[in-house]
């Protein structure tokens, strides 16, 4: 009998995560795992206050890269970036609490794509993130 596939992702997560020290050192959280989907979440420190007062991109990349990168390992063989780009809507403040909502759009064989929203609480886009993975041969 084949095994359950949430089982797979959440058990995929939990090991990701344990390895997974950039995340577990700013914060990140993995709210929310589902086959082709993640959630993830990270407070805006001041540590990551960029020279205009607001939240430096890079960590905002980093949210969605790794909502995508959980969301593209719910199914038990690794799998990589293979390209992501990110669109900036809005800035994001000291303070801030940031969600990254990544969802599967499309998987065939060892390719994906999927898309990321950073927002806050309050429904507000940060940011739109599309990455395409590509899982490694075993």
């Amino acid at each position: 009998m084949p095994e359950d596939p949430q089982a797979i992702a959440e058990r995929s997560a939990a090991a990701m995560y344990d390895a997974d020290l950039a995340s577990r050192h700013l914060g990140i959280q993995i709210e929310h795992i589902a086959p082709g989907r993640a959630t993830a979440r990270m407070l805006v420190r001041d540590t990551m206050i960029n020279g205009h007062d607001i939240c430096h991109g890079g960590y905002v990349f980093l949210l969605a890269d790794t909502a995508f990168a959980f969301a593209c390992n719910t199914y038990g063989p690794v799998t990589l970036a293979a390209a992501c780009d990110v669109v900036f809507l809005g800035p994001a403040r000291l303070g801030d609490e940031l969600i990254a909502e990544a969802t599967e759009r499309h998987r065939q064989g060892r390719s994906g794509i999927y898309d990321v929203t950073v927002r806050r609480p309050d429904t507000t886009v940060v940011a739109e993130f599309r990455g395409h993975s590509r899982t490694l041969r075993p």
